[in-house]
């Protein structure tokens, strides 16, 4: 008989579990496709102003949004890459010593 309750309450902890994770999924998916200007308002509030603030990362010093690409990535050789990286450490302080 313990081993049927054990079950039982077992089966239903986990489908409280699996319940509560797909709730969550469903409002992180809603949420995401806010502006960030509707975050920490309540409805009556956002329903009146409907433009979205850019991320501050996308703007620059003076606070307009900037058009360019924020990650440049270019092919190295290995050769070069070692070099570069030799080159900072001896560029650093404490870089000229020797090595044990």
């Amino acid at each position: 008989m313990l081993h049927l309750i054990y079950i039982l309450v077992f089966t239903l902890l986990a489908v409280l579990a699996v319940s509560n994770l797909i709730r969550n999924l469903v409002v992180l998916g809603v949420e995401s496709h806010r502006g960030y200007s509707a975050a920490g308002r309540s409805p009556s509030q956002s329903r009146f102003r409907r433009t979205a603030v850019p991320h501050p990362e996308l703007l620059d010093d003076a606070g307009n949004v900037s058009n360019e690409p924020l990650l440049v990535m270019r092919s190295v050789d290995v050769e070069d890459a070692r070099q570069q990286l030799d080159a900072l450490f001896n560029a650093s302080p404490g870089g000229d010593e020797e090595r044990d």
